[in-house]
């Protein structure tokens, strides 16, 4: 595995961090020497992971805090506990999601499951964390603040549907999953333009992890089952295990090079698996005013905006 520059003195909030590639890329910054905050959705499963991080690196210094994306009320009571530390915030990972519930499910705002959680709260996360990136001083640690956010390949067949974002007419989960997959490489995409217009000392990046197997693929699938679903099977030979998953995030997010307004994933057949490389950015990405409308639309519906 590629070595993770060193990130002594430097903290960063991974969501997602109980399993997948986020606890993966938790536990490697957290072994770079970083100061990981592990922002989950149930506490309990939170400190399993922090555990598990503690035993193979007996000086990480991990912490766990409640954040549930599908709840706007609990994105603002966590961005206002980074903000009350009055700490330097160095670096944001946005990776938790859900993919594809067979059938419709709502957040606690009524906005659809996957739209809300792996868009709508990213984004309101990001907006509310903001300052605290944007204050901090890149000369401490020589890296400009960073927020990295986890895109996948299913944003190739995503569209962003307008006059139905929430999906309340024809609900298709894979239909729904591209949608909000390819909201969040739009999200990092303004993101950088912005910081571009603004002046402002922050990169902005993207990943996709190809298909690697985690338990992301079997736990939207399952929700409204009697029985969990089973995945992987058939796919095997054209998967990868987290560890090699993790790496386009990880460059992403603490990547020496890593660039911002650029998309990061395996570069394999398909970019299914394999080495990190820069990716191709979908053709349904590229469109700066695609971009500034779903932005907009978002900032209504969160409540939520960068600072001026």
């Amino acid at each position: 595995m590629p070595q993770i520059p060193d990130q002594t003195g430097r903290r960063i909030v991974v969501t997602g961090a109980n399993s997948g590639t986020g606890k993966e890329t938790a536990t490697r910054l957290a072994a770079a020497g970083a100061s990981v905050v592990l922002a989950v959705r149930t506490v309990s499963k939170g400190e399993d992971a922090a555990r598990d991080v503690r035993a193979a690196h007996p000086d990480a210094d991990v912490e766990v805090r409640e954040l549930d994306l599908a709840d706007l009320a609990s994105v603002r009571r966590f961005a206002d506990g980074i903000a009350a530390d009055d700490r330097p915030l160095d670096v944001l990972v946005n990776n938790a999601g859900v993919m594809a519930p067979p059938k419709r499910f709502e957040t606690v705002d009524g906005f659809e499951l996957q739209f809300g959680t792996n868009f709508l709260g990213p984004f309101a996360l990001t907006n509310l964390l903001l300052p605290q990136l944007l204050r901090t001083d890149a000369a401490r640690s020589g890296e400009a603040p960073r927020v990295a956010t986890m895109s996948s390949l299913a944003a190739l067949f995503g569209t962003v549907r307008f006059p139905d974002l929430q999906w309340e007419r024809g609900y298709n989960g894979w239909r729904a999953y591209g949608q909000s997959k390819l909201a969040d490489l739009l999200l990092a995409l303004h993101l950088h333009r912005l910081a571009v217009e603004r002046d402002w000392d922050l990169v902005s990046t993207a990943a996709h992890p190809g298909y690697t197997r985690t338990n992301l693929q079997s736990a939207g699938r399952s929700l409204g089952r009697s029985k969990p679903v089973r995945t992987h099977d058939r796919a095997l030979p054209f998967t990868q295990g987290v560890e090699q998953g993790s790496e386009p995030l990880l460059y992403a997010a603490v990547g020496p090079n890593a660039v911002g307004g650029a998309y990061y994933g395996p570069a394999g057949f398909g970019g299914l698996t394999g080495p990190t490389t820069v990716a191709s950015i979908p053709r349904s990405a590229r469109s700066a005013d695609l971009a500034r409308s779903l932005w907009a639309v978002a900032e209504d519906l969160t409540g939520t905006a960068p600072p001026a």
